[in-house]
């Protein structure tokens, strides 16, 4: 018997549903999705796989594979394939909107009230919630590092990741520290690969495929260039976003330290307003991605508000996607590749050392500043390893601490 695929037409009267079908499913999901990348998968599979039979388990699988492959959001960029998959372009972009609206507007509202939030109650919550985030930091980089640095030489590589990241502060470190990992894992890794089984097959062209790779370049290396020659703030803030949203692998956390370099470190959002933002997108559900959404209505200088917002979550998704259409006329026959499944094991060990990095700086010195606050962190903590508590009743004990802490 044939192995089950991914297969579909690249003709419209072949889809098998609307954009108004996927819509309303990735909206069910979008506003009860909580708990992360890992978690929206399984939601995906109960809700597409299971119920709705849009694809076959064999085939949800190879699509995981594939999107936990590139830099990006992985749940955000199934989504998009399963969209494009059961109702072609609309289809995708209707999975993109309804999975993601929800949380960007919290978010957005949280950012637009957060100026509110004054007084010894107001400023414990803030607080409480910077707290969240060293528990919730620490628990992805506790689960990445067990995933993903198995054995001495991923460890080395992520240890290594950390320094350069220590030595070459911002982007530029990060930069370098994700393509001297991969650069590793071509020396390191090539004698851990892994038999590769299935087919995938979508609906896009290889031409289709090599225009979104060049369009994916073309905005990497041309905005820098146009910042540059025009000063434009609304380029700039893209630019940011968009670079930030090319270099993520391995979970929406890493997006943290990336965004960090670009926003706090150009002084356009302040450590509190970061952290305090990151925390609280941790209590709503959908992609963590959408933290981009709080972080453009909050810069210090326009475009902000709900026009900063949307520049910064359009940028920081477009990239995972141009990069997953590019990718999939042409994953099968890379994928099999022992030289690049080495090159991602490396890449993906470096991404832990960067995270490990970021749970210090910032998260670690901008939360932790005596005691009580390290209690609550810890007790937060085990919450998320022990007790499997959900993110968002973590974020409401983390708040009730730090009002505790706060009016003590």
């Amino acid at each position: 018997m044939n192995e089950p695929t991914i297969e579909a037409s690249v003709h419209k009267d072949d889809y098998k549903g609307s954009a108004s079908e996927v819509f309303a499913a990735f909206l069910k999901l979008g506003l009860t999705s909580f708990g992360g990348p890992i978690a929206h998968l399984g939601y995906f599979r109960d809700e597409l796989v299971v119920r709705r039979r849009w694809i076959d388990e064999k085939g949800y699988a190879d699509l995981v594979a594939l999107c936990q492959f590139l830099p990006g959001p992985a749940s955000s960029q199934v989504g998009f394939a399963l969209g494009l998959l059961r109702a072609g372009p609309l289809g995708a972009a209707a999975a993109w909107a309804a999975f993601t609206l929800p949380s960007a507007i919290l978010l957005v509202m949280f950012a637009l009230g957060a100026a509110a939030f004054g007084g010894p109650i107001g400023s414990g919550i803030i607080h409480g919630l910077k707290v969240v985030a060293v528990a919730i930091v620490a628990q992805a980089t506790w689960g990445m590092a067990k995933n993903l640095c198995p054995d001495r030489e991923r460890a080395s590589i992520a240890l290594a990741a950390v320094l350069i990241v220590i030595l070459a502060a911002g982007s530029i470190g990060q930069i370098a520290a994700i393509v001297l990992g991969g650069l590793a894992g071509l020396w390191l890794c090539r004698s851990k690969g892994e038999a590769v089984t299935g087919h995938v097959s979508f609906p896009v062209s290889r031409p289709a495929g090599a225009a979104a790779i060049t369009l994916f370049f073309i905005l990497l290396f041309g905005l820098p260039v146009i910042v540059a020659a025009t000063s434009l703030q609304g380029v700039a803030v893209f630019d940011s976003f968009f670079r930030a949203g090319s270099l993520v692998f391995g979970g929406g956390h890493v997006v943290l330290p990336l965004l960090e370099a670009e926003v706090v470190q150009s002084g356009w959002v302040t450590p509190n307003q970061f952290l305090a933002g990151y925390g609280a997108a941790q209590a709503v559900p959908g992609p963590l991605f959408t933290f981009a959404s709080y972080l453009g209505a909050v810069l210090s200088s326009e475009p902000n508000g709900f026009f900063g917002a949307t520049i910064a979550l359009i940028a920081v998704f477009l990239p995972g996607f141009l990069l997953l259409i590019g990718v999939l006329p042409f994953w099968d026959v890379f994928r099999a590749r022992p030289t690049a499944q080495a090159l991602m094991r490396g890449a993906n060990a470096a991404v832990v050392g960067i995270l490990g990095a970021a749970l210090y700086q910032p998260v670690w010195t901008s939360a932790i500043d005596g005691p009580y606050q390290f209690a609550l962190a810890l007790i937060c903590f085990v919450l998320l390893m022990a007790w499997k508590a959900p993110p968002w009743i973590v974020v409401l004990v983390g708040a009730a601490g730090g009002v505790l802490i706060g009016v003590a």
